[in-house]
């Protein structure tokens, strides 16, 4: 099982130094991706901006959207701006793709909440159609460039409903499992997404990837969930249990990396929760 570790960019404040720094710190280490959450209505940073910047100062390390709100985007400056920062980067692009669940996000753009799921299909099926090269439609050309990987980055389908995941036999090269928890659930969705593939014809397994929040170090409960408790306001008290629930010393993020190793998940992300460079180091330790 590889491991990753998310940008802090997703905290309020954070500055440019620090978002540098632990990308280069990160593309140094142990770790196999460096993973970003998308979101509109909140003070963090825009993450193909984010990911575009620190693909210019690392080598090796993937860079990967966990994920991603597609609707929000139109599809076809996105296919572009993905097939960009694919071949700028050395096909290092990883885009964890979703819909989301916050209806604010949505007034925002502004775009279309109750169809989204809809619209997100369409949008899959464009973004392929462009990245293989081919028109977008009978009256206008393809969109360029050519993205590092045929057939364009990788694609791993987010949500939290079998509809959702369903969509991996068709549009997707694998799961991707935001805030997992719970080793059996998570399986569970990767049994929809191994049913779909099948039922898409598909050889081999689609990729199964998972997402955890983490703090490590002196009062990291107590720092790690006040920034949970602030992004997850909106959700009311579940916020408090979710800033409860995060691993928050070396034995629980083993113990995490244990349970989901032993379910077949390729890759864990952990997303940090304390904006210092440190917890880049004291995960790296537990990598390695």
């Amino acid at each position: 099982m590889n491991i990753g570790i998310g940008l802090p960019a997703s905290i309020p404040g954070v500055k440019r130094e620090l978002i540098f720094d632990w990308a280069k710190k990160a593309d140094a280490g142990p770790f196999s991706s460096l993973g970003i959450i998308d979101r509109l209505i909140y003070s963090n940073l825009e993450a193909f901006t984010t990911l575009a910047v620190v693909a210019g100062m690392t080598q090796r390390i993937s860079l990967m959207t966990t994920v991603m709100i597609v609707p929000l985007r139109n599809a076809g400056l996105l296919a572009k701006e993905a097939a960009t920062l694919d071949s700028l980067s050395g096909g290092r692009l990883t885009l964890g793709m979703g819909v989301g669940g916050r209806e604010d996000d949505y007034r925002a753009a502004p775009a279309s909440f109750h169809n989204r799921g809809k619209h997100f299909e369409e949008q899959l099926t464009l973004m392929r159609r462009i990245w293989s090269g081919e028109p977008v439609d009978n009256d206008t050309g393809p969109i360029g460039p050519v993205p590092a990987r045929q057939g364009g980055p990788e694609v791993l389908i987010g949500g939290y409903s079998p509809t959702a995941i369903r969509r991996v036999g068709r549009w997707g090269d694998g799961i991707i499992l935001g805030g997992s928890g719970d080793p059996k659930v998570a399986q569970q969705f990767y049994s929809v997404a191994e049913e779909s593939w099948q039922a898409a014809g598909r050889s081999g397994k689609p990729r199964f990837v998972g997402c955890m929040y983490f703090a490590l170090g002196p009062d990291a409960r107590e720092r790690g969930g006040s920034y949970i408790r602030d992004y997850y306001a909106f959700m009311g008290p579940r916020a408090d249990f979710m800033a409860n629930a995060f691993p928050t010393t070396p034995e629980a993020i083993q113990q995490a990396m244990t349970s989901f190793r032993d379910i077949g998940i390729d890759e864990m992300v952990f997303w940090p929760t304390i904006p210092d460079l440190n917890q880049v180091d004291l995960l790296a330790k537990l990598v390695s």
